[in-house]
């Protein structure tokens, strides 16, 4: 009997467990005894009456140990500005590991910081991290969809310095820049101060304990009380912009090179950031520069059937993306390529929150998705788009949301609306659903205009469907497991998304548990697996797989997994005439064997690399040939000012004792960072695709080369007040040009100020 109250009480403890989080009142001080000065001194008298507060516990790797070493956080408010110091005490300082860095680059230094929810509903919590050298990072966590906006840049002030005996740091973040229920007389905020202490392991220190079988780290911050009666005004900020550059182009035909075309380019532009009430914040953007001036991420995409993730990057995009975001991924910005200008509304007022973003573009982009590939669409017309999203926190544990994203030109459209809902049934239990509906026009010769299932999808001109989502999970401290259910219709469209698939629904289940230890050479084993299987909307099996993985942390940093995949899936259709798959295309079964590992030997080193080897599906020839790919990573601050980045990709595929297909892509980053503000960076990316045509199904390019090159330097007074100045080209070489040849280069600068009115 004693034995099954035991295991009872083991039970209500998984399912109801939740730790109480303290409370600091922030002081509030007077300016009577001087400014404060964000020199990381701490010289001013105020920082006598400021609460300190001690970052006493370890929660990673250690569980709620005391911290290896000794934290004090200083905090107090002055109605404008919320203060806060920190005294990082180091056994040995020269052990600090600190780099002269960009903004948001500075994750694997020694660092502190702080975590604010400003409405104290564990929804969306503020990050402000800093370096010993006043380094800044700052971001947006979403703890819904358990994301973070790394892009979110804030205007605030920040200093710090190495010590004798560690480091100091200095910090003010202006009232105004937070979102906050101002209507309140006091306010009370949740509150996390950080600090992270990276040596042999990557220590994770606290101000709070963190309970391991609440997966709501947000639901544990401490309670912050003061601020009283404090505004965020109707501040207003205006950006204006200066872009001028010269581009050149040139045409390479089969028997010459042509000329080089030159154009000029000078393009004022202008941002608008308008907090129209506390509750209201207005975006707006007039014949915005959107140029790239970071080149994306490098990725191969032979033998990949669907169209390619990219990551957003522009400004006006990044603002306030949080409010957007549903269950699936409907709102894809990169869509958007060149718009004249666009508008951003988001508000929240007490449990509700609504957004309205709209834009139009000077061409149409859209994916097709299909359930077999996917294609790129391009029409040569402007576009509107917008997408409308509101939400309800009916009570703490029920969320219920509504989205419509539309985009439309002259003879296309594409609505989609649709519900979603989360319901947390315990701390540890998690329930979410989406329900969608589209409407979609294509022009009536798009379908001639596009290739093999893309030409299929696009052939009726005005179609319609539905898509539904549900997702159960559970997670406590050792065990996690979820299941998933989604489906989406044969017409059904979301093309302000990135939803390369369609026609197909899918079940996936799920299951892992961890291991925790306080040995020195590891001190977490996670063992985890899926089962999942996709037909298509007729019945037709698309894909079964099945997924183990085993992945152990441990010492110097390190990270390293095993798995192996078992994949059931078709191959392209044997007659592209028609979408049917049952009786039109052949079953294939991948074996997979991957592995990673990853780790930090010394300060400023990371050295990591990823592979996968194995049986693998060649689509383009329909038959199975053996895959390899391999993924090497190099970080290296080679001082304090000087980093290097080098990452290559590697893929390869043999079949019938011949080769396909390798492809190798080299990217290459030199950063030289003057100071906190100013840098100089190299960037070269290099590819080098050869193919058989031997041993390939059509025409095929045997080898095509491309090397693109960018030098930026930039200036940085903060995120909005900047100089870029740069040089870029690009070169190729393919079957009828022997060596690589420029093609594209151009010259720009960009100066941008930031009026904070």
């Amino acid at each position: 009997m004693t034995k099954f109250y035991s295991c009872i009480l083991l039970l209500g403890s998984m399912f109801f467990s939740s730790s109480k989080a303290s409370e600091i009142d922030i002081p509030r001080i007077t300016t009577a005894g001087g400014q404060v000065n964000i020199d990381a001194n701490l010289s001013e008298i105020a920082w006598k009456s400021a609460k300190n507060i001690d970052i006493a516990y370890e929660t990673s790797p250690g569980e709620n140990t005391k911290a290896p070493v000794k934290t004090t956080a200083l905090v107090m408010e002055d109605g404008d500005f919320f203060y806060i110091a920190f005294i990082a005490e180091d056994p040995d300082p020269t052990q600090i590991r600190a780099f002269y860095r960009d903004r948001d680059t500075i994750q694997n230094d020694d660092r502190v910081g702080l975590k604010l929810d400003t409405y104290n509903d564990s929804k969306l919590i503020y990050e402000f991290f800093i370096n010993p050298f006043g380094v800044q990072y700052d971001g947006i966590e979403n703890e819904i969809t358990r994301t973070d906006n790394e892009t979110w840049d804030g205007i605030w002030h920040s200093a710090g310095k190495v010590t004798a005996t560690g480091y100091q740091v200095e910090v003010a973040i202006p009232l105004r820049m937070l979102n906050f229920n101002d209507r309140l007389p006091n306010q009370t905020w949740k509150i996390e101060l950080l600090r992270f202490y990276p040596r042999d392991l990557r220590h994770r220190l606290s101000s709070n304990q963190d309970n391991r079988e609440n997966p709501c780290a947000a639901c544990q911050m401490s309670i912050a009380t003061g601020f009283a009666d404090v505004k965020q005004g109707n501040h207003l900020t205006l950006v204006p912009s200066l872009v001028a550059g010269t581009s050149q182009q040139r045409d390479l035909s089969k028997t010459s090179l042509r000329d080089w075309n030159r154009e000029d380019n000078l393009e004022p532009s202008a941002d608008i950031r308008w907090g129209i009430t506390p509750d209201v914040s207005l975006n707006a953007t007039f014949n915005p520069d959107f140029s790239q001036l970071e080149a994306d991420e490098s990725q191969v995409s032979l033998n990949d059937t669907f169209a390619l993730f990219l990551k957003e990057k522009r400004p006006f995009f990044l603002d306030n993306a949080e409010y957007f975001t549903s269950p699936l991924d409907l709102v894809y910005t990169r869509n958007v390529a060149s718009p004249d200008g666009g508008v951003k509304l988001t508000a929240r007022h007490e449990l509700q929150s609504f957004a309205l973003f709209a834009a139009n573009d000077k061409s149409t982009t859209f994916i097709v998705p299909g359930n077999v590939s996917s294609g790129i669409a391009f029409l040569d017309q402007k576009s509107d788009n917008a997408v409308i999203r509101y939400r309800n926190d009916i009570t703490p544990e029920f969320t219920m949301g509504w989205i419509s994203t539309l985009r439309q030109s002259d003879d296309y459209h594409n609505y989609v609306h649709g519900m979603d809902m989360r319901f947390l049934l315990t701390d540890q239990n998690k329930f979410t659903a989406q329900i969608l509906q589209s409407d979609t026009r294509y022009p009536s010769l798009l379908s001639d205009k596009l290739n093999g299932e893309a030409s299929l999808r696009t052939a009726e001109t005005d179609i319609s469907d539905g898509s539904q989502y549900f997702d159960y999970q559970h997670e406590n401290r050792n065990w996690n497991w979820y299941s998933t259910y989604l489906a989406m219709d044969k017409n059904f469209r979301a093309d302000m998304g990135y939803q390369p698939q369609t026609d197909f629904n899918q079940q996936m289940h799920g299951s892992g548990y961890r291991w925790f230890s306080d040995s020195s050479w590891w001190n977490q084993l996670q063992l985890r697996g899926n089962w999942g299987i996709t037909h298509d909307t007729d019945g037709t099996l698309l894909e079964k797989e099945s997924e183990l993985e085993v992945r152990v942390r441990g010492i110097s940093q390190s990270d390293g997994f095993i798995g192996f995949i078992e994949r059931e899936r078709v191959g392209s259709r044997l007659d592209d005439g028609h979408l049917s798959i049952d009786g039109n295309s052949q079953l294939y079964t991948e074996y997979l064997f991957n592995s990673g590992f990853e780790i930090q030997p010394y300060a400023g080193v990371f050295l990591g690399i990823e592979a996968e080897a194995g049986k693998k599906l060649d689509f383009r020839n329909n038959r199975m040939g053996d895959g390899l790919e391999l993924a090497p990573e190099l970080e290296w601050n080679i001082d304090e000012h000087f980093q290097v980045r080098a990452k290559h990709i590697y893929r390869s595929l043999n079949a019938e004792s011949a080769q396909v297909f390798s492809a190798n892509l080299t990217d290459l980053r030199l950063s030289y960072q003057f100071s906190i503000r100013s840098n100089l960076r190299l960037t070269l990316i290099y590819s080098d695709i050869k193919q058989n045509p031997l041993n390939n199904v059509g025409e095929v390019s045997e080898r095509s080369t491309s090397l693109g090159s960018q030098l930026l330097y930039s200036y940085k007074i903060n995120p909005q007040t900047l100089f870029f100045a740069g040089y870029s080209d690009n070169a190729v070489r393919d079957d009828e040009v022997q060596d690589l040849t420029a093609l594209e280069r151009s010259v720009f600068i960009k100066i941008s100020y930031a009026w904070m009115l």
